[in-house]
């Protein structure tokens, strides 16, 4: 009898898993090795649910034309989205997008008046302009400009270096010239502040 009874609970909530989600991409349960089963990052990947699905369509393009050159990119993304049609692109995107985000909130939470100052005014000594202007007041992102609020410390943090060091040199304009102008003490307190937006 409790044999039987477990047998059901679990294939009720086997099901209750499927029906959950229906929608997602086929392709999807690839991404979820590294971005997590609900896709709010794990490590080195950055979170997708809740991103903005004009900016993930464009990165796998980038992955896919090779433009997103950082090291993760070659190890890791290059030959995930090799075979990747277009199409399936914009499913993924779609579907990320509309799965809730959460805070990461990993960053150090002495540094979030700085980094917080840094993204709203921005650092007029330094000729680096508000981060708002591009990412929107809450770092929710614009178009294919990504969210920022809530992506988790390290991954900010790495990405900023990034850009400072030259990858991507074919991305968007400022960010190569932004990154380049902010101290490694700017970049800590800007991913700090970030991590914890909802």
């Amino acid at each position: 009898m409790k044999f039987a009874k477990l047998k059901i609970a679990v294939m009720t909530a086997v099901l209750c898993a499927a029906a959950a989600r229906a929608d997602e991409p086929a392709t999807v349960k690839n991404c979820t090795w590294c971005h997590g089963t609900s896709a709010q990052g794990v490590s080195t990947a950055p979170r997708l649910a809740g991103q903005r699905h004009q900016y993930i369509e464009k990165q796998l393009a980038s992955f896919n034309r090779h433009t997103r050159d950082n090291p993760f990119s070659r190890q890791f993304m290059w030959g995930a989205v090799a075979a990747l049609s277009s199409q399936s692109a914009r499913d993924l995107a779609n579907y990320f997008s509309t799965l809730p985000p959460k805070a990461a909130g990993d960053g150090d939470p002495g540094l979030v008046a700085t980094g917080k100052s840094i993204y709203e005014l921005g650092i007029p000594d330094s000729n680096v302009v508000s981060c708002l202007v591009c990412h929107g007041p809450n770092a929710e992102g614009v178009r294919d400009i990504p969210r920022l609020g809530g992506l988790s410390y390290s991954y900010l943090k790495r990405r900023l270096a990034q850009w400072g060091e030259g990858y991507h040199a074919a991305g968007s304009y400022p960010m190569p010239r932004v990154a380049r102008s902010l101290a490694p003490d700017e970049i800590a307190a800007l991913a700090s502040y970030l991590s914890f937006i909802k």
